[in-house]
């Protein structure tokens, strides 16, 4: 008489079975062999360095507009000291961060704004154009200037600022991508350089100032796109095995392979633990080789990033099995799957971004996630400081993995 399978021999045995159907599906295969290796190809070409500098542009040159207004403003009563520390002035000093570049003519400098038009600079600090479309060569042993804002000055701007004149206006030149803050705040700066060179007081007095930095101050400390990105790629991978699980779930769902298995001694109770197992450890597996490949790992963070991208990759797994129950079809399957990721990966794209989350995006299941992921990468976060998204993300993954064992459940006791 022949002895009963053990339950681990049994679901050792659907582990095999569920390795083998998923070297056949070619496609996924191939998708996801893709990932693994342009994930970390393309992770070493991008920026290690982040500038904190702001270089604006200005038309015409300081000492130019000086030179033109010394007689006007001598004429005025300015004396020979005043005009001498006009001479000294200097737009850019006391501004951190700022630099700045200055053209003779305004037309070119709104080219090289709007990127039809090449500024370089020489070690010996002189600045050379480049008509790219013309098919000019790059000039020797000079570095790319970029400029993302300018402001043109009119010929008279000293002389009319210091008389009083109304009406006197000035250009701003802006790129498109130059954000709304930094184009207000080039406003600010053009108002306090038009009295800084008149030589007059701002007319409005001005309250004591004491600056109070909330959080950490990451002036000087700011985070690179690599290490910005480094998160987001994990998350990626790990969300990704969800069409391929999906697709393995869906396939034995629509063929009844489901139903050949469970004639077996095979109870549907195995049949839950192998598919729990097989994408649990195949989202966590490729996870760690991209987390191998792309680096990051601390004594300090890796207990803490490795528990997040197993909870991520249990997450994920009970949301794969929710998607292969519920499709009817493949296309039904390619939809649920989408209807479901592509919700899921807002929170991973709000990294992108400083500032707070929206509520409603630290409401989606992904972001205590994707948000652990940051704070243990980037900003030292401890399990102290990340326990309150670790209980968020013990919450739904519960409630995710626990809605994907029942629709699979269900789904394969109606078969």
């Amino acid at each position: 008489m022949s002895r009963p399978t053990s339950r681990p021999a049994l679901v050792g045995a659907l582990l095999k079975k569920e390795l083998k159907a998923y070297s056949r599906d070619k496609i996924y295969l191939f998708l996801t062999l893709l990932v693994l290796i342009a994930i970390p190809v393309a992770y070493t070409f991008l920026p290690t360095t982040v500038s904190e500098t702001i270089t604006l542009a200005v038309s015409p040159p300081v000492t130019s507009m000086i030179d033109d207004a010394k007689d006007s403003l001598r004429a005025m009563g300015a004396t020979d000291e005043q005009l001498a520390e006009l001479d000294n002035a200097d737009l850019s000093q006391q501004q951190e961060g700022l630099q700045l570049i200055e053209f003779d003519n305004e037309a070119d400098m709104q080219r090289v704004i709007e990127g039809t038009l090449e500024a370089w600079r020489t070690d010996d600090g002189e600045l050379t154009l480049r008509d790219k479309e013309a098919g000019e060569d790059e000039p020797e042993g000079a570095e790319k200037l970029g400029l993302d804002i300018g402001i043109a000055f009119p010929k008279d701007f000293i002389t009319d600022v210091a008389a009083g004149k109304s009406g006197v206006t000035v250009t701003v030149y802006s790129d498109a991508n130059v954000p709304e803050e930094i184009q207000g705040a080039m406003t600010s700066f053009v108002r306090e350089a038009a009295y800084q060179l008149a030589g007059r007081q701002l007319p409005v007095n001005m309250a004591d100032e004491q600056s109070i930095i909330l959080g950490t101050d990451r002036v000087g400390d700011q985070v690179t796109l690599k290490d910005k990105l480094r998160p987001m790629l994990l998350f990626m991978v790990l969300l990704m095995e969800t069409f391929s699980m999906a697709s393995l779930v869906s396939t034995e769902v629509l063929q009844r392979t489901v139903t050949a298995v469970l004639v077996t001694p095979v109870k549907i109770g195995d049949f839950l633990l192998a598919k729990t197992i097989f994408g649990t450890f195949m989202s966590l597996g490729q996870g760690l080789l991209v987390l191998f490949l792309v680096g990051g790992l601390t004594v300090q963070n890796w207990s803490l990033v490795l528990t997040v991208l197993f909870m991520g990759s249990v997450m994920f797994t009970g949301l794969a099995l929710y998607v292969g129950a519920s499709g009817k079809d493949f296309m039904g399957q390619l939809f649920y799957t989408m209807l479901f990721t592509i919700p899921l990966l807002i929170p991973a794209f709000s990294v992108m971004f400083p500032g707070s989350a929206a509520v409603w995006v630290r409401a989606i299941p992904t972001y205590p996630i994707i948000d652990t992921l940051v704070g243990a990468f980037n900003y030292g976060a401890t399990w102290s400081s990340s326990a309150g998204s670790l209980a968020y993300a013990a919450a739904w993954l519960v409630l995710l993995f626990g809605a994907g064992l029942f629709a699979l459940k269900r789904k394969v006791e109606t078969l």
